[in-house]
């Protein structure tokens, strides 16, 4: 391979992004959009989930288990229900997603230290969410009947109860447990790999198209001199676009970066290029610009999004789709972007997802390589 015909192709890669305006800010507004679209609207916390009250025993001891639900984070109180009929309609339309029924007798029983009953009802067509909620609820009701329980004690001889086992839960890396935190880090890799795989995608298919193709087969130039030649001022424009969103998750989603700046880059740097390999390839393949996007999308955006680890544990999947998921690039990069984020680990530990990904990097380069045939066949 010669640098000259080498650094040939790569000015006129660069040459031709920005003389077009459309390549230009596919390359740098689709990620910030994307960035901005998914960081705020995607979230995992469940807060505020709506509820309606049915209080048939109207005491200040159901008034006060009531106000534990209003007074959470986690449920709003959205109304109150004269009957089963409006608990049904408030769930049915929406309304409401949980709903508490107290029965009469409650005040009673709790004071005659019986066990009280009460109703809790959730929508169940959001699982996840229902979960979640069911787990908070069940708190807010055991911290109501530790309180109820001290108290009578109390009344009984004076005495304070102590809790066999005092339990004080550390959350470490994401101490506030807020969705965005991990998040945005997924997120720069997903978008990195659509985008990257896009932008190369309609490089060897835009020369068939337009017919330039035959003046580069004309040429002494390589396979892989034009190859590299091509990915080169891409690879520019990646590492452009992972500074912004860099300094977009930390001014704009204020996302703490607790690793090196330095060993962030890196690892885009080792990741950025296989991808765009990838999309050279498909177009290597397709020979069609509108093909060869398509089958980008197909071949990044989907198992990049459920298959990465980004937002389901792989560890929940099938064992089948495990064993998958290790042929998707973008798992390890979620990986090390979490990893530098939140944790602030180094490449002592992140030594084993970066050599896949230079091994991953290199079979696709190879690969466009030899596919690629200076003949118009």
């Amino acid at each position: 391979m010669k640098f000259r015909r080498f650094r040939a192709i790569a000015r006129k890669e660069f040459i031709h992004i920005f003389r077009d305006p459309l390549s230009l800010g596919m390359a740098v507004a689709i990620p910030m959009l994307l960035l901005v679209l998914f960081g705020y609207a995607l979230t995992l916390d469940v807060d505020n989930v709506g509820m309606i009250v049915w209080d048939q025993d109207e005491t200040p001891t159901s008034r006060n288990f009531i106000s534990r639900f209003g007074g959470s984070r986690y449920f709003n109180i959205r109304g109150y229900a004269q009957n089963y009929r409006d608990v049904v309609r408030a769930l049915d339309t929406r309304n409401a997603m949980s709903a508490l029924v107290i029965p009469r007798g409650f005040e009673g029983q709790i004071g005659a230290e019986q066990p009280a009953s009460v109703q809790l009802f959730f929508d169940g067509t959001d699982a996840n969410t229902a979960t979640l909620a069911l787990g908070y609820a069940e708190a807010v009701a055991s911290e109501f009947s530790i309180e109820v329980l001290t108290r009578q004690l109390k009344m009984v001889d004076g005495r304070h109860m102590v809790l066999p086992l005092d339990v004080r839960p550390r959350v470490w890396f994401n101490a506030e447990l807020e969705s965005k935190n991990f998040i945005v880090p997924g997120l720069i890799a997903i978008i990195m790999m659509i985008i990257s795989a896009l932008l190369t995608s309609l490089t060897i298919a835009r020369e068939w198209e337009r017919g330039t193709m035959e003046q580069l087969i004309s040429t002494p130039v390589k396979s892989s001199e034009l190859i590299l030649g091509k990915l080169l001022p891409y690879f520019a424009v990646g590492m452009f676009d992972v500074l912004l969103a860099v300094l977009m998750g930390e001014f704009l989603f204020n996302v703490p970066l607790r690793g090196s700046v330095v060993l962030l880059f890196i690892m885009a740097g080792i990741f950025i290029p296989g991808v765009l390999a990838l999309g050279m390839l498909v177009s290597i393949l397709t020979k069609s610009q509108l093909m060869a996007s398509q089958m980008a999308m197909v071949l990044t955006f989907v198992p990049a999004m459920l298959l990465s680890g980004f937002v389901f544990p792989i560890s929940n999947m099938p064992k089948v789709i495990q064993f998958v998921t290790y042929l998707i690039p973008a798992r390890y990069y979620v990986a090390i972007q979490k990893g530098i984020y939140l944790k602030g680990i180094g490449l002592r530990y992140l030594a084993g997802d970066a050599i896949l990904l230079v091994a991953f990097g290199m079979v696709i380069i190879f690969l466009a390589i030899i596919k690629f045939k200076k003949t118009l066949n």
